[in-house]
């Protein structure tokens, strides 16, 4: 296994938009195992393949108190979308980050497993918003799109640039 480089915003590529997987090989369980690795190495609950560069359509969340319970979602779609709820989000790939987004708190959920096999899920609470943030980035989104038109103006300024020594006080 080998830890992967996190993306960081405003790099273009974190708005890619990934390709569906149609190999369910072993170089996809090696990926996956990196992408768990990167996940935990990070202190993360969630991680897009995206956002470590790679364009497949899969990613990997760990919710579990011990951080011994990863789950694959790969070729992940939202069938279903309940109860909107307004939630805190951060991520990875925008370290610093904090915003209040609207997000589904109850999601259905069908994906793929490492080995190709088709499974569907129901999802509350912070498990569905972690799917859906996953999936955005799937779709070459970003939470940072989704806060309100004041917190994006003010991202764009940061992080805030570095003086040239002109114009510094004296």
């Amino acid at each position: 296994m080998a830890k992967l480089a996190i993306l960081h915003h405003p790099d273009p590529r974190l708005r890619a938009t990934a390709a569906q997987v149609t190999s369910f090989d072993a170089d996809l369980e090696r990926f996956v195992a990196d992408l768990i690795e990167t996940l935990h190495a990070a202190g993360g609950i969630g991680l897009a393949a995206t956002q470590t560069g790679d364009l497949r359509r899969v990613f990997v969340m760990d919710l579990s108190p011990d951080r011994t319970a990863p789950e694959v979602y790969v070729n992940p779609e939202i069938l279903q979308k309940r109860a909107l709820g307004l939630v805190e989000e951060s991520c990875l790939s925008v370290p610093g980050v904090v915003g209040n987004v609207v997000r589904a708190t109850q999601v259905r959920v069908r994906a793929q497993d490492v080995q190709g096999a088709t499974f569907e899920r129901d999802l509350e609470a912070m498990h569905a918003v972690c799917v859906q943030h996953e999936i955005d980035h799937l779709d070459g989104r970003l939470f940072v799109d989704r806060l309100s038109i004041l917190r994006r103006l003010w991202l764009k300024a940061w992080p805030p640039k570095a003086a040239k020594p002109a114009d510094r006080a004296a």
